[in-house]
């Protein structure tokens, strides 16, 4: 029997599958128990269909995320921060204020879990950041840490 799996199943597959089991298995454990349900026809069309919608939409998501890379990659993000005579910072820069400053250098929002920081940034000069945006595009960015 063919059946698509709702939840992952041990030794079977994982949810979203299509699966070819023996009958008495899907009819007395699967299908009662919610793991999974008969695949018709109608549910395998559908559910194909909804495949290629999913991979279009992160095929657009990663797209937009590289485009948004190639512009952080364009020019460094400049951070201006009180700072001491030999150039070290009142503080430390986090990922929340790197991802607020160049939020407002490309005028859209940005999330500070997009911002990889080894450790918090303590010194003025220029950084390298890496990012790592939905889609699954990672990069590094320049940061120029400047003081007031």
């Amino acid at each position: 029997m063919r059946i698509l799996l709702k939840k992952d199943v041990p030794g079977v597959g994982k949810a979203g599958e299509i699966k070819e089991v023996k009958d008495g298995y899907a009819r007395n454990y699967l299908i009662p128990k919610g793991l999974a349900v008969e695949a018709s026809e109608g549910l395998v069309k559908g559910l194909q269909k909804q495949r290629k919608l999913d991979e279009k939409r992160h095929e657009l998501l990663r797209k937009k995320s590289e485009e948004l890379l190639g512009k952080l990659q364009a020019s460094p993000v400049v951070m201006r921060v009180k700072a001491g005579e030999k150039g070290k910072i009142y503080g430390s820069i986090t990922t929340a204020m790197v991802a607020e400053a160049i939020k407002r250098k490309i005028d859209q929002e940005f999330d500070k879990h997009w911002v990889i920081l080894e450790s918090p940034i303590r010194s003025t000069g220029i950084h390298k950041v890496k990012v790592s945006l939905p889609g699954g595009v990672k990069g590094e960015i320049v940061v120029k840490v400047e003081a007031e």
